[in-house]
């Protein structure tokens, strides 16, 4: 229903702000990613939304970037996952880092996370899997362009998100594609 929101910045209480449209105060809960990547008060600032109603009431969530909206989204479809746990995930980590615990199948990284159990982790890394996409997934782990067309060989071959990625960190951060191609290729075969 709201999806995005531009005004100017009225108060920021973590994790609450109040953007100021036109007049009308709207309470915005954000995670911290963005909360700490706010102006000063005063200024003109826009955010992407998601509207939750519920029962007992109706709460705005706020994001920075469209990313970190779509994780959002991803966190709450899944089963004992709510809006308030979405967004300590989201605060806790960036979505980067986030899609790359998913894809590495960390889950002590998703423990560390405030509300965050051994259980809830394991069904973060279930049902996350292959949602938040390889172009988010492996972008903390790519440096540079020859290592994302390494990466896409790689998976092009048939080899998964995380072999794909540890066969990436083993590498010199200035090789070239194709002897870069050959080096995973041989420590994929081991």
């Amino acid at each position: 229903m709201i999806g995005k929101l531009s005004g100017t910045l009225d108060d920021k209480n973590p994790p609450q702000v109040i953007v100021d449209c036109h007049g009308v105060g709207y309470e915005v809960l954000v995670p911290m990613s963005t909360f700490y990547n706010l102006p000063e008060l005063g200024a003109r600032i826009s955010l992407l939304t998601h509207f939750v109603v519920r029962e007992d009431a109706q709460i705005l969530y706020g994001f920075a970037t469209s990313q970190e909206r779509a994780a959002f989204r991803e966190l709450i479809k899944i089963s004992g996952v709510g809006p308030r746990t979405a967004l300590s995930v989201l605060s806790g980590m960036s979505v980067a880092e986030l899609a790359q615990a998913v894809t590495l199948q960390e889950g002590g990284r998703l423990v560390k996370v405030p509300g965050i159990g051994k259980k809830t982790a394991e069904r973060l890394l279930l049902e996350l899997k292959g949602k938040l996409g390889p172009d988010i997934g492996v972008v903390a782990s790519v440096a540079n362009d020859s290592q994302a067309d390494i990466l896409q060989a790689l998976l092009a071959l048939g080899y998964s998100d995380k072999e794909a990625a540890a066969a990436l960190k083993a590498l010199p951060s200035d090789v070239g594609v194709s002897e870069g191609i050959r080096l995973a290729l041989r420590a994929l075969g081991k």
